[in-house]
């Protein structure tokens, strides 16, 4: 099977996953979502102007018909308009969408990385004091909330109170300093909430590869515990590695910018999507459920083909 058959074919079995998401996601906003119809209205309107709005916000479509026009808006990237400021969907997410990656970049790859090492360090030393520590601090660390950390963080870094290093909120950026400046808080609060995850995912995929026979008898043949780590025991552990780093950056992009945008104020999606909850802007709202079941497709497909890349025994069959 050639690379460009088996992304069609992934492509065909990711269609009904869109499907489903946005059908669902779009009969709870209409059927649960506010009625926009009287707010853009003044007091005592006319039956007129009533059905004169309703009719420029599409209400009188059947549903079918106006879950269909959202299926276009996907495809064309056609997103329509926000209701709130009037500015064009698309662009609002051509705008914020590199500020999030920007944002949330740094922590994603440091708390894989660092998760990764810790994982195969307490792998290595399974059932000893140094795994104990590791587990125990990995619990403890997701046991608090994001928000307390992100209050703790604040706290000690950007107020008078402690260090006072940092701003407490904004999005000046404008060069490397000033990025480093405005994304270190941001970032430590999210390597410490997802580290804790990390290591002890990482953690029992690595003991569960050491446990294997083969890796018994290299350490029998007194392979270096590096070459043993690196070279067998991390390069046959990378489909569960890869599947998770793969499928989390759909939750963190969405999850993760949204609490830290809305706190810290940076005018990224997550931001754009808050307020479009907050205010009932339809249009943003199923612009961002849609393009994200769109991620999650995309995800997919890489991840198979990375599967291929890093272990022959893989089939695309």
């Amino acid at each position: 099977m050639t690379k460009l058959s088996f992304i069609v074919r992934r492509l065909m079995y990711g269609i009904p996953l869109v499907l489903g998401v946005t059908f669902v996601s779009f009969i709870l906003m209409v059927y649960f979502g506010p009625d926009k119809t009287y707010e853009l209205l003044g007091k005592n309107p006319s039956a007129e102007q009533i059905n004169e709005v309703r009719h420029s916000l599409g209400y009188h479509q059947p549903f079918l018909l106006r879950y269909g026009d959202y299926l276009k808006e996907l495809v064309t990237l056609d997103l329509g308009h926000s209701y709130s400021t009037g500015e064009a969907v698309s662009s609002i997410l051509a705008r914020t969408l590199p500020i999030s990656i920007a944002l949330l970049l740094p922590g994603f790859v440091i708390g894989n990385i660092l998760g990764l090492a810790l994982g195969m360090l307490a792998a290595w030393y399974r059932g000893r004091w140094l795994d104990k520590l590791v587990l125990s601090t990995s619990v403890v660390g997701m046991s608090v909330s994001f928000l307390v950390i992100i209050i703790i963080l604040q706290i000690l870094l950007s107020t008078p109170y402690g260090l006072n290093l940092f701003p407490v909120r904004g999005w000046r950026v404008h060069d490397l300093p000033s990025y480093f400046y405005y994304v270190t808080v941001p970032t430590l609060a999210l390597l410490l909430v997802t580290l804790g995850y990390n290591t002890r995912f990482y953690r029992a995929v690595m003991v569960e590869e050491i446990e294997r026979d083969h890796i018994r008898t290299l350490q029998a043949y007194g392979i270096p515990p590096t070459e043993l780590l690196f070279k067998h025991v991390l390069k046959n552990s990378l489909i569960p590695v890869l599947t998770r780093i793969m499928f989390s950056i759909p939750f963190i992009l969405v999850s993760g910018s949204l609490l830290l945008e809305s706190y810290f104020g940076i005018p990224g999606i997550g931001l754009v999507t808050f307020n479009a909850i907050t205010s009932g802007d339809q249009p943003i709202l199923k612009a961002v459920v849609g393009l994200t079941g769109v991620l999650f497709v995309l995800a997919l497909i890489i991840n198979d083909l990375l599967y291929g890349a890093v272990d022959p025994r893989v089939t695309r069959q």
